[in-house]
C-alpha cells in the first residue's frame, strides 16, 4: 500500500503488459489490480491488451487479468460489463469482501439472477439454462450469508431468486425456527406479488412446520387455508380434539382464527370433513363399530351425543369416556366453525355495551323535517349503522308516525335497515322480520316494497352464515314475480350464500336475471357475483355476454360489478377478463372492469395494478370509469395505508369533481379505522369542496377513517363532530352534503360505539366478507340501498376470553395504553344540540346613520329644554324683583329703569335718523356689534305691551293701526320701506319682514 501510494503513474506498469516473460506479465497485472482504483482512466487506454490475456487459454492468470478488467469497466460506471468479466474471474472475486466494488456487484448479479428466474417460470417455453457462473456466484453469497448467521437476509435473498431449496436449508438450520417461520410468512404476503409462487413458499413452509417436533398448528392451518386445503385442516383440527385438553383448546383458538378470516366456503368444507372422518367415532367401542355399523341406520352423529347405545342385540354398553369427551369437543369446534359461537359473543357485547346516543339522531330527524326524502331515508340508514349488531330499535319504535313518511324504495330501504341492527342473530331473525316477510315463501297482503326489504334484511342479518335461511329465501325468489321482492330476495340469497358457489342457488337467481327486468336484474346480476365471490368461474363468461346483450344499464351495472366479485383475489389469473372488460366500448363494463382489477389485487399493493388504476383514472372519457378507477386504489393499497394519501394526493386537487371523489373515497377505503393523520390531512380540504357530492364523498370517507377515534387521539375528530352538527342543522346546505353528514355521523357511532371497520385479520389475511361489503358499498352512487352493505365490514373492538367450556370468565389483563385512548365520546346534551349558533347582526349604514340622527335630535331637544327651563326661572325671578321696586320707588323712575330693553328702532324720527347713517355711512357711536337677542327675553315696546320670547325665526312685531290706515297700498308701502331694510335687506319690525336681519342696538327709550 505503501509503495502504490507513492507511485504517480502507472505508464511503467502497463509497458509491462507487453513484456514477452509472463512474470513480468502476472507481476503488471497484479500490480494493476492493486492500484486500478487510482488510474483506472489510465488503464482503460489498455484494456484491449489485458483482455487478450483472459482470451488466452494458455495463459495461467487468465482470471486475474478479467478481474482487472471488471474492475476498470466497474469504475466507469459499465455495471453489464464488469459483471460479466467478473463471472470470469471465478474464486478471485471474492462474494464476502467488504467493498464498493464488491457489492454493487453482488446486488446487480441478484437482480439477474431472479429476472432470468422470473422469465423462466412466466414462460410457457423452456429458456435456455442459466449461465452456471452467475448461479455460482449467487449460492456463495447464499451460503455465505447462512454460515454468518444472516439467516433473514438469506431468506429473502432465496425468496426473490426463487431458490426453494436455499429458502429451507435456512430455515432449517436457524435455531429459532418457529420465528424465521413467521417471517417467511409474512414475507411471502409482503413481498411475493406472483399468486402461484406464494403458494409454492407456504407449501415449502407447511412441510418444514410437519416436519418440527413440535408443530405450530396455527400458522400451519392459516397456511392451508391460504392454499385451500380443507381436508388437512380437517385432518389437523381431528388430531388436536383426539388429544389433551391442551390439545383441544388448539384446536378452538385455530377455529376461531379461521372464522376471522370470514372464508364462509372453506369453512363449510371444514366442517363437512370433520363428519366425514368421524362417523365410526361415536359412543360405540371400537370392537362393536361393525355391527352396529349393520345393524343400525341412524347417521352417525345422531348417536354420537348419547349417554348409552343398543346394539341389535338389545344389550347395552356403558359410553367410552373417551369417545364422549371427543364428540362434545367436536360439538364445540363445529358450533365455533359454523360462526354462531362468534356472534354471540359479539351480540352480547354490543348489546350490553351499546353507547349509542339518540339525542344525535333526535337532532338529525328535527333538522331534516323539511328536507325531503333523501335525507329522510338517509337518518333511517344512520340509526341502522348507528345500531348495527346491537338489536336496539328504540328510535324507530319511538318515532313510528315519522317512519311511516317513507314510500316505495324509502320503505324498502327502512325495512332492511332493521337487518342491520339485528345481523348476527341467527336464532331469532326469521321470527323478527316475519310481520314483514312473503307468507309460505308467497306473496302476501301487505306492501311488495315491506317484503322485498324484508328478505333483503334476511340476508344481511345471515350474512355469510346462510345455511339455515336459504331455502326459504330460494322459494320466495321462486314463489313472486313482483320484481321488487325479486330483488329484495336476490340480494339476500347472495348474502347468504356469499362465497359459496352453490350451482342450485346461482341457477334460481339466474333465471330472474333472463326475465329482463331492470330493477330485479341489477339485484341478480349482484347476488349471482356475491354466490360466486373469488371463484373465477366460467360462468363470469356467461354473464359477461349476457351484458352485451341486455339494452338495460341497470342489468349491465349489476353484472359488471357480478364479474368483478367473481375475480376477488384472483390476480394474475383474472388479467384476461380484466383485459377483455377494460377495452369494452361500454362504459358501464369498464367501470366493472376497475372493480375487477381492484378486487382481484385486493391488499397486494401490486405495482402493475397501481399503474393500470392510475393510467384509466387520468385517460377514459367517462366520469364513472375515473371515479372507480381512483376508488380502486384504496382496494388495492389497503395492505399499505401510509402510501395511499402520497399517491392520490395529486388527485385529490383534480379539476374533475370525480377524480376528487374517487380520491376521498380511496383514502377512506384504505385507511379505514385508522386515524392516520395524514388521510385526515388530506380529506379536510375535500370537505369543503365548491362541489357538493365531492363533500358528500369526503365527509363519509373522513369517517370511516376516523371511526372508533376520538379526541385523545386526534383532537381534530371534535371539530370534525361539530362540523357535521353545523351541515345538519343548516338549511340552506346542499341535499347531497346533508345527506353525507347525516350518513357520516352513523358510520362514527357504529355498531354502538363499540365497532371499527378492518379489511384484515389479526393474522394479516384478508376479511373477504369486509372487502366485499366496501366494495358494494360504493355501489350507492346509483343505489342507496346499498348502503347496508358497509355493516359487514364492521369488526367489535374487544377482547373475548373463553374458557375450555367456551364461556366467558372474570379475568383481568394489562394495557400499557392510556385509557383515554379508549373512552367513549361524550354524550350530547340538549343545549349543545339544539342552540343555534349566534351570528353577528347585520346592521345597514343608513340604519346607522338614522339612528345616530335621532341620538343627536335627542340630546338637543334636552338641552334646548333645559335653558328654556333655566330661561323661565331667570324670568320669573326678575319679575318678581320688579314688583318689589315697584313697590318701594317712584313710578316714572320704575318706568325709566324698566324701559332699558333691547329693541328695534320703528318708523318715525328713529328711521328716519338710521337713513341719514346709512346714506352717510357713519355708524352710531352707541351701536355695539350687531347680535342677536338671546332666546327667551321679554320686550317691552309701544304702550308697554310685552311681546312673546323670539324663538327661533324673527318675530313679527305689529305697528301701531294709525301707521298703516295711511299706507294701504302696495306702491306706498314700497315707497316707504325703512331705510334699514333697503340698505341692508333685513326686516324692519315696523313692517314685519320675515328676512333675518342683524342684531339691533340696545338704547334708552322714553316712555310713551
Amino acid at each position: 500500500a505503501a509503495a502504490a501510494a507513492t507511485v504517480s503513474s502507472a505508464g511503467g506498469i502497463l509497458a509491462m503488459l507487453h513484456e514477452p516473460a509472463e512474470e513480468l506479465k502476472l507481476h503488471a497485472l497484479a500490480s494493476l489490480n492493486s492500484v486500478v482504483h487510482l488510474f483506472y482512466p489510465e488503464i482503460s487506454t489498455s484494456i484491449p491488451a489485458i483482455e487478450s490475456m483472459y482470451e488466452d487459454d494458455e495463459f495461467d492468470q487468465r482470471q486475474l487479468a478479467a478481474l482487472v478488467v471488471s474492475k476498470v469497466f466497474y469504475y466507469l460506471g459499465e455495471l453489464n460489463d464488469a459483471l460479466s468479466y467478473a463471472l470470469g474471474a471465478g474464486p478471485l472475486f471474492d462474494v464476502s469482501e467488504d467493498s464498493d466494488y464488491a457489492q454493487a456487484l453482488l446486488a446487480k448479479a441478484l437482480d439477474e439472477y431472479a429476472s432470468f428466474k422470473t422469465r423462466a417460470s412466466k414462460a410457457m417455453e423452456e429458456l435456455e439454462n442459466v449461465d452456471p457462473r452467475l448461479e455460482t456466484i449467487v449460492e456463495r453469497m447464499l451460503e455465505r450469508c447462512i454460515l454468518d448467521g444472516k439467516y433473514q437476509q438469506a431468506m429473502g435473498m432465496a425468496v426473490e431468486c426463487r431458490r426453494l431449496d436455499k429458502l429451507e436449508e435456512a430455515i432449517v438450520q436457524c435455531a429459532n425456527i418457529h420465528g424465521v417461520l413467521s417471517y417467511c410468512i409474512s414475507l411471502s404476503h409482503q413481498y411475493v406479488s406472483h399468486r402461484e409462487y406464494r403458494s409454492e413458499i407456504l407449501r415449502c413452509l407447511v412441510k418444514i412446520y410437519q416436519t418440527l417436533p413440535h408443530p405450530d398448528y396455527l400458522s400451519i392451518c392459516q397456511c392451508l387455508m391460504v392454499l385451500g386445503e380443507p381436508e388437512t385442516v380437517a385432518d389437523i383440527l381431528d388430531t388436536l380434539l383426539s388429544g389433551s385438553q391442551d390439545d383441544a383448546l388448539i384446536a378452538y383458538q385455530i377455529a376461531f382464527d379461521l372464522v376471522e378470516n370470514e372464508n364462509q366456503a372453506f369453512l363449510l368444507n371444514v366442517g363437512n370433513r370433520l363428519d366425514s372422518q368421524t362417523p365410526g367415532q361415536s359412543a360405540l367401542p371400537v370392537d362393536q363399530t361393525v355391527n352396529a355399523g349393520t345393524t343400525s341406520t341412524e347417521p352417525a352423529g345422531d348417536v354420537q351425543m348419547g349417554d348409552d347405545t343398543t346394539t341389535a342385540n338389545g344389550n347395552a354398553h356403558p359410553v367410552d369416556p373417551k369417545e364422549a369427551a371427543h364428540a362434545d369437543r367436536l360439538a364445540k369446534l363445529k358450533g365455533i366453525l359454523s360462526g354462531e359461537k362468534s356472534i354471540q359473543l359479539t351480540l352480547q357485547f354490543l348489546y350490553s355495551h351499546n353507547r349509542s346516543d339518540l339525542l344525535i339522531l333526535k337532532t338529525i330527524k328535527q333538522a331534516v323535517e323539511t328536507s325531503g326524502n333523501v335525507c329522510h331515508s338517509a337518518t333511517i340508514c344512520s340509526n341502522a349503522i348507528m345500531h348495527a349488531g346491537t338489536t336496539v330499535d328504540t328510535f324507530l319504535r319511538e318515532n313510528l308516525e315519522w317512519l311511516s313518511k317513507a314510500t316505495n324504495w324509502a320503505k324498502f330501504s327502512a325495512t332492511a335497515g332493521l337487518g342491520v341492527i339485528h345481523r348476527g342473530h341467527l336464532q331469532q331473525g326469521r321470527a323478527l322480520m316475519a310481520p314483514y316477510l312473503p307468507q309460505n315463501g308467497a306473496v302476501g297482503g301487505g306492501s311488495p316494497y315491506s317484503e322485498g326489504g324484508a328478505l333483503y334484511a334476511l340476508g344481511l342479518i345471515h350474512a355469510n352464515h346462510g345455511e339455515g335461511i336459504k331455502q326459504f329465501l330460494r322459494e320466495s325468489l321462486r314463489n313472486t314475480s313482483a320484481e321488487v321482492i325479486q330483488h329484495g330476495a336476490c340480494l339476500g340469497l347472495g348474502l347468504a350464500s356469499l362465497g359459496t358457489a352453490d350451482e342450485e342457488v346461482f341457477e334460481d337467481i339466474k333465471n330472474v336475471l333472463y326475465t329482463d327486468s331492470a330493477v330485479a336484474g341489477e339485484a341478480a346480476g349482484i347476488g349471482m357475483g356475491l354466490l360466486m365471490v373469488g371463484t373465477a368461474s366460467e360462468k363470469a363468461g356467461e354473464m359477461l355476454a349476457y351484458a352485451h346483450d341486455t339494452q338495460h344499464e341497470k342489468i349491465i351495472r349489476g353484472l359488471a360489478l357480478g364479474i368483478a366479485l367473481t375475480m376477488y383475489g384472483r390476480e394474475e389469473e383474472a388479467d384476461t377478463l380484466i383485459e377483455q372488460m377494460t377495452r369494452d366500448q361500454d362504459p358501464i363494463l369498464r367501470y366493472g372492469g376497475m372493480y375487477a382489477l381492484a378486487l382481484a389485487y385486493r391488499g397486494t399493493a401490486n405495482n402493475k395494478a397501481i399503474h393500470q388504476l392510475l393510467h384509466f383514472a387520468v385517460s377514459d372519457v367517462s366520469d364513472d370509469v375515473r371515479r372507480t378507477a381512483v376508488m380502486g386504489l384504496g382496494f388495492v393499497l389497503y395492505n399499505e395505508p401510509e402510501q395511499t394519501p402520497r399517491i392520490v394526493s395529486l388527485l385529490s386537487e383534480s379539476y374533475n369533481p370525480h377524480v376528487r371523489y374517487g380520491a376521498a373515497l380511496a383514502v377512506g377505503i384504505s385507511c379505514a379505522g385508522t386515524g392516520l393523520s395524514d388521510a385526515i390531512s388530506l380529506l379536510e380540504p375535500l370537505t369543503s369542496d365548491v362541489v357538493d357530492f365531492v363533500r358528500q364523498g369526503a365527509l363519509i370517507a373522513m369517517a370511516i377513517v376516523m371511526i372508533q377515534t376520538n379526541e385523545s387521539f386526534d383532537s381534530r375528530v371534535g371539530t370534525f363532530r361539530r362540523q357535521l352538527q353545523k351541515i345538519i342543522l343548516d338549511k340552506h346546505e346542499d341535499t347531497m352534503s346533508k345527506m353525507g353528514a347525516i350518513l357520516a355521523s352513523g358510520i362514527l357511532d357504529a355498531g354502538g360505539r363499540n365497532v371499527t371497520i378492518k379489511l384484515r385479520s389479526r393474522n394479516k389475511h384478508d376479511k373477504l366478507t369486509a372487502v366485499i361489503g366496501l366494495a358494494v358499498f360504493t355501489q350507492f352512487w346509483h343505489w342507496y340501498p346499498l348502503l347496508y352493505f358497509i355493516s359487514l365490514a364492521f369488526s367489535p373492538t374487544a377482547i373475548i376470553g373463553l374458557n375450555s367450556n367456551l364461556e366467558v370468565p372474570k379475568f383481568e389483563f394489562m394495557s400499557h395504553a392510556k385509557p383515554s385512548l379508549f373512552e367513549y365520546p361524550k354524550p350530547t346534551t340538549q343545549q349543545a344540540t339544539t342552540s343555534a349558533v349566534e351570528l353577528p347582526t347585520a346592521i345597514l349604514s343608513t340604519y346607522a346613520k338614522a339612528k345616530s340622527r335621532a341620538k343627536k335630535d335627542a340630546e338637543s331637544k334636552a338641552a334646548a329644554n333645559q335653558e328654556k327651563t333655566a330661561a323661565e326661572a331667570e324670568s320669573k325671578a326678575a319679575n318678581q324683583e320688579k314688583s318689589t321696586e315697584d313697590a318701594s320707588g317712584s313710578t316714572s323712575g320704575k318706568a325709566a329703569d324698566a324701559m332699558q330693553v333691547r329693541i328695534k328702532p320703528h318708523c318715525g324720527q328713529l328711521c328716519r335718523e338710521e337713513g341719514r347713517r346709512a346714506r352717510t355711512g357713519l355708524p352710531d357711536p352707541d351701536e355695539p356689534s350687531p347680535r342677536r337677542p338671546p332666546a327667551g327675553e321679554v320686550h317691552q315696546v309701544h304702550r308697554g305691551q310685552p311681546i312673546r320670547p323670539r324663538e327661533a325665526r324673527p318675530l313679527r312685531r305689529v305697528h301701531p293701526p294709525t301707521r298703516h290706515a295711511a299706507q294701504r297700498g302696495r306702491g306706498a308701502r314700497r315707497a316707504n320701506r325703512c331705510p334699514r331694510d333697503r340698505a341692508a335687506g333685513a326686516g324692519c319690525l315696523c313692517h314685519g319682514r320675515r328676512r333675518r336681519a342683524p342684531a339691533a342696538p340696545t338704547f334708552r327709550v322714553p316712555v310713551l
